[in-house]
């Protein structure tokens, strides 16, 4: 259903449609390799320099327990441990009328750097006069380029499917 079509959202349902967007843009800075958020967000930036901000947690890196399900739907089971690094930070000299803005990040992996900027992307993302450039400029094109990479690794593993077929023996 397209924007356009869809029904107003209610008080309750615009919280729960600002969350969503949120929580998509913070899939795709999530899954965005460094190399391409740094460059990505120094382009949407216009080359001006990265906001001030304070750190409320550091870039730190910790282990998170991976847990699986038989079959998808089974019971629950630890698979083992995975590295992830987490940040939040705080922009100074924020206007917004809700106080300072938040941004926080979390990813797979060691890479404090890639934690730092998806944080400030976050933050930017969260205030009116960077929201609707960084949705177009930032977020869309990695997430396209996200849906790419997904799509020819789902081309390669499709190029070595096997079908198996039996066939039954006349008596």
């Amino acid at each position: 259903m397209s924007a356009a079509a869809s029904p107003p959202p209610s008080a309750s349902g615009s919280t729960a449609s600002a969350s969503a967007v949120r929580r998509a843009w913070m899939a795709v800075l999530a899954r965005t390799p460094r190399a391409d958020l740094e460059a990505a967000l120094t382009r949407a930036m216009e080359g001006a320099p990265f906001p001030a901000f304070d750190w409320l947690r550091a870039p730190e890196i910790g282990l998170a327990m991976v847990r699986g399900r038989i079959g998808g739907t089974g019971d629950a089971f630890n698979l083992g441990e995975a590295t992830v690094t987490r940040a939040t930070l705080r922009l100074r000299n924020d206007d917004s009328q809700d106080g300072a803005t938040v941004g926080v990040a979390c990813h797979l992996g060691r890479d404090r750097r890639r934690a730092e900027l998806a944080a400030i992307a976050d933050a930017l993302l969260q205030t009116p006069q960077h929201s609707e450039r960084l949705q177009l400029q930032l977020i869309a094109p990695l997430a396209t380029q996200l849906a790419a990479k997904r799509a020819q690794r789902q081309q390669d593993a499709a190029s070595t499917r096997v079908e198996f077929f039996t066939m039954v023996r006349g008596d």
